[in-house]
């Protein structure tokens, strides 16, 4: 989208220059902040007209904002906060930074003249610019810090914050023997079993049948024993085909006959 610049835009131009940039860019923030105009006729004709105004305006604005930055740059302002040895502590954002400055007695700062990159998430001295007109740019620095005292010691030149072992021209403190021998010992931790639900279930093997075995003479010997008669049984036996084998005769006789006649 092409656009004229009513003011200057940092990395785009002065104003009337006519740029081309993104749609999204132009109908966020330059058009809804008065900052340009669509490029077209009508517009065109319009600044034109009006131009002697708007740069005498621009003018008026930057002489302000140039009184101002008189008191204001270089700046330092302190904000304690609780943070870790390491330096680590909650973040400070821009509404921080413009609070701190109107306690310091500085007004008229807003949050879109405080360019902040990301939030301090550390402790130390950090720069941040602040823009109170698009051509006057000043710097403030932010000193976050435990306790007024460590702020103070910072803009001595002292850090508070490096480890002994870290800072120039010294060596970190010799460790003892039980220290070595404990750090030697070490081993690595155990691997934390799954919950039951899921472990994988165990795999199941079915038992091996036994191999056919050789017939054994003594099992032989066992079934033949279990398959013959009784003692007494023979005998019994015998008397029964005997009085059979009589009946028999006796029936085919032929007396027997003769005396049935």
């Amino acid at each position: 989208m092409e656009i004229i610049l009513l003011e200057r835009i940092e990395k785009l131009g002065g104003i009337g220059d006519v740029v081309t940039v993104k749609n999204g860019f132009a109908r966020n923030y330059l058009l809804p902040n008065n900052k340009a105009l669509r490029a077209n006729d009508a517009n065109r004709k319009l600044f034109e007209a009006n131009r002697a105004k708007i740069e005498a305006d621009n003018a008026e604005r930057r002489g302000d904002a140039e009184g101002r930055a008189k008191d204001i740059d270089g700046k330092q302002i302190v904000l304690i906060r609780q943070a870790s040895n390491t330096g680590q502590h909650g973040s400070v954002a821009v509404r921080d930074i413009v609070e701190a400055l109107a306690d310091d007695g500085v007004q008229g700062v807003t949050k879109a003249m405080v360019e902040l990159e990301r939030p301090i998430k550390s402790l130390g001295l950090v720069d941040v610019k602040v823009k109170l007109h698009p051509e006057v740019v000043v710097t403030v620095g932010v000193n976050v810090a435990r306790s007024p005292d460590e702020a103070e010691m910072r803009n001595q030149g002292i850090d508070v914050i490096t480890p002994p072992c870290s800072r120039k021209n010294e060596l970190p403190p010799p460790r003892s023997p039980r220290t070595r021998l404990a750090k030697t010992n070490m081993t690595t931790p155990r691997r934390r079993r799954k919950p039951l639900a899921t472990r994988r279930p165990p795999m199941r093997t079915t038992p091996k049948r036994p191999r056919p075995t050789k017939p054994d003479a003594s099992r032989t010997i066992t079934r033949q024993a279990r398959a013959a008669p009784p003692p007494g049984s023979a005998a019994l036996l015998l008397a029964v085909e005997r009085r059979v084998a009589t009946i028999v005769d006796i029936i085919s006789s032929p007396s027997t006959f003769a005396m049935g006649g």
